[in-house]
C-alpha cells in the first residue's frame, strides 16, 4: 500500500461511484492522498493498518435512524471509541437510533456497508441525511475516510471538509462529544 497525491493514475476498473469522488474533489480544489487495499477493508481492524500509511484520523462511520426510520444520521467518531447509542440519542434529542438498513444507505448516500464515509453527502441533493462529528474528529488535522468504496482510503484535510466539501454538498453538521465509555 502507498500513499499517493491526489487521484489514482489509472481509473481503469474502478466503480463510478469512486471516480465520481475524485472529480468533486478535484472541481473543489481540494487536495487528498489516496490508497488502494490489499483487500476491502469492512472493519476498524482492517483500517488499522490503512490508518498507518494515511497518518490521519481513520473515522468510524456509521449510518444511523430514527425508530420510524424517518430520520437519518451520519455518524463521524474516531475508530478507537466505543460507540454508545445512548450517548448519542441524547445529544440530538432523539428517542432512539439503530443502524439503518442497506437500503437506506444506496438510496440516500450511493454507499454500501463497509463504504460509508462523508463522501457520500454528495450523493444526497436532498438533504435526508444529518452529519454528526465527534468533536475529537475535528480537532483532528487530518480524516480518513473511503471514497465511496472500501477499497481505496483517502486522507484529507479535516479543515477542507468543513470549508470546503460540506458548503460544496449544501450540508451542515451537528457538533457532539462522545466518551465512549462503559
Amino acid at each position: 500500500m502507498e500513499l499517493h497525491h491526489g487521484r489514482p493514475e489509472s481509473m481503469s476498473g474502478r466503480q463510478d461511484r469512486e471516480v465520481r469522488v475524485y472529480d468533486f474533489l478535484d472541481k473543489l480544489n481540494i487536495e487528498y492522498w489516496q490508497t488502494d487495499h490489499d483487500k476491502e477493508a469492512f472493519t476498524m481492524e482492517d483500517c488499522l493498518e490503512v490508518d498507518k500509511i494515511l497518518e490521519a484520523t481513520v473515522c468510524k462511520n456509521l449510518f444511523l435512524c430514527n425508530r420510524q426510520q424517518t430520520n437519518f444520521y451520519l455518524l463521524m467518531m474516531p475508530g478507537d471509541k466505543k460507540f454508545k447509542t445512548k450517548e448519542i440519542s441524547g445529544q440530538l434529542g432523539v428517542a432512539r437510533l439503530s443502524f439503518a438498513n442497506e437500503d437506506h444507505m444506496v438510496e440516500l448516500l450511493d454507499i454500501h456497508p463497509g463504504s460509508v464515509s462523508v463522501m457520500g453527502l454528495m450523493n444526497d441533493p436532498d438533504k435526508k441525511v444529518q452529519l454528526v462529528i465527534d468533536e475529537d474528529v475535528l480537532a483532528g488535522e487530518f480524516l480518513g475516510c473511503h471514497p465511496c468504496v472500501n477499497t481505496s482510503s483517502l486522507k484529507i484535510r479535516t479543515k477542507d471538509i468543513i470549508e470546503k466539501f460540506l458548503p460544496a454538498v449544501g450540508h451542515e453538521y451537528v457538533k457532539v462529544k462522545l466518551l465512549g465509555e462503559d
